[in-house]
C-alpha cells in the first residue's frame, strides 16, 4: 500500500516537471498501454464478464489521450504538421470508436501500430533536441 503511495508521488512529480515534448510522449506512451490493455480484454475468455468492460474502459482512455493530444495542437505555429495530426487523431479516434462498438480487434491493432510510429519518431526529435541542447551548454559553458 505504501509502495503505491510513493509510485503515485512520482508519477505526479514526472508529470509536473516534465517539459512539454516529454508530456506528449507520455500521453503516447498512455495511449499505448491502453491499447495492450483493450487487446488483452479480447484474449479473456468470452464467458468473462467483465471482458466487454475491460475492452470498453481501456479504449475510452486512449480515446480521451487522443483528444487531448489533438487539443493541445498549435494550428498558428504548426501549420501543416498540426493540421496532419489533428486527421491522423481524428482518424485514430474514429478507428477506436468502430472497434468498440463492433468489438473487433483489429483497428485496435491499426491504431496502436501507427501511434508506435509516432511516438518513436516523437521520441528520436526528442534526443536530438536534448542532445543539441547539451552540445549548446558545453559550448557556453
Amino acid at each position: 500500500m505504501v509502495t503505491q503511495g510513493y509510485a503515485r508521488t512520482y508519477q505526479t512529480q514526472s508529470v509536473l516537471t516534465a517539459s512539454p515534448g516529454r508530456l506528449v510522449l507520455m500521453l503516447y506512451d498512455g495511449a499505448l498501454k491502453f491499447l495492450a490493455l483493450a487487446q488483452e480484454g479480447f484474449r479473456q475468455p468470452e464467458s468473462d464478464p467483465r471482458r466487454f468492460e475491460l475492452i470498453n474502459n481501456n479504449l475510452q482512455k486512449a480515446q480521451n489521450i487522443l483528444s487531448e493530444l489533438q487539443s493541445t495542437l498549435n494550428h498558428g505555429a504548426g501549420g501543416d504538421l498540426a493540421t496532419t495530426l489533428d486527421r491522423l487523431y481524428d482518424y485514430y479516434s474514429r478507428r477506436l470508436f468502430e472497434a468498440n462498438l463492433k468489438k473487433q480487434p483489429e483497428p485496435i491493432a491499426e491504431v496502436e501500430r501507427f501511434l508506435r510510429e509516432l511516438r518513436e519518431a516523437w521520441a528520436e526529435m526528442l534526443c536530438k533536441e536534448e542532445g543539441a541542447r547539451f552540445q549548446q551548454s558545453r559550448v557556453v559553458a
